[in-house]
């Protein structure tokens, strides 16, 4: 496949970037720089998932378009704003489009609550987490054909604890994944493997899933 990708040289862009490589398949990573590192055998390109005109332009004779990108405002722009051009896009060209998405809005047990609503959730995050949920209610709430997916990691994720690559992870729908120990955790290495997995291997389609050990 081409891919690309959007958020290449982040932490788990960068991690999906490797594992796509790594199967042979070509990779295209925009930054908002040109000179921004990423990983080896990437091409990046500099370009914004705002600019609707780049978008349509990179994404001719691609395979599929991956975001990997914080869904907070930057700019004063959220990556919500971008899914109708990204659905628009990938519509007209027969891509498959994957998201990485975040934890927050994820059920802590059958029926909820969301975790980003739960008392232990950092006031930090929380901006972060509402942000991405709302790029998935967009895409829900979209009437497109697209082929989506929106992969949303465990509740301990990130470059804070980037793990080992362990080559298992389980899957789950809208419910958080706990381990035996209780603890809900992925590492970068297996999260990307589960990404490029649902590119070669389709089993979620227009649909929420998310993994963990």
């Amino acid at each position: 496949m081409k891919v690309i990708l959007f958020g290449a040289t982040g932490f788990v862009g960068s991690a999906i970037a490797r594992e796509l490589i790594a199967r042979g398949h070509e990779v295209v990573g925009v930054a908002r720089a040109a000179s921004t590192a990423a990983p080896d055998g990437v091409t990046v390109v500099e370009g914004s998932i705002h600019d609707d005109g780049f978008v349509r332009g990179v994404s001719d004779g691609a395979d599929a378009i991956v975001v990997a990108i914080p869904a907070r405002a930057i700019d004063g722009k959220a990556l919500q704003d971008a899914v109708p051009t990204l659905l628009d896009v990938a519509a007209d060209r027969g891509l498959r489009l994957g998201i990485v998405g975040g934890a927050g809005g994820l059920n802590v047990a059958p029926g909820g609550p969301r975790l980003v609503d739960t008392p232990e959730f950092p006031e930090l995050y929380k901006s972060e987490s509402l942000a991405a949920i709302g790029s998935f209610e967009t895409l829900r709430a979209s009437n497109s054909s697209v082929d989506w997916f929106y992969l949303s990691p465990a509740a301990e994720f990130g470059s804070h604890s980037p793990g080992e690559a362990t080559g298992i992870y389980r899957v789950g729908d809208n419910e958080l994944v706990v381990g035996a120990d209780g603890k809900s955790y992925i590492s970068g290495a297996d999260f990307a493997r589960a990404f490029v997995d649902e590119f070669e291997t389709p089993a979620h389609h227009r649909q929420r899933f998310t993994v963990g050990y």
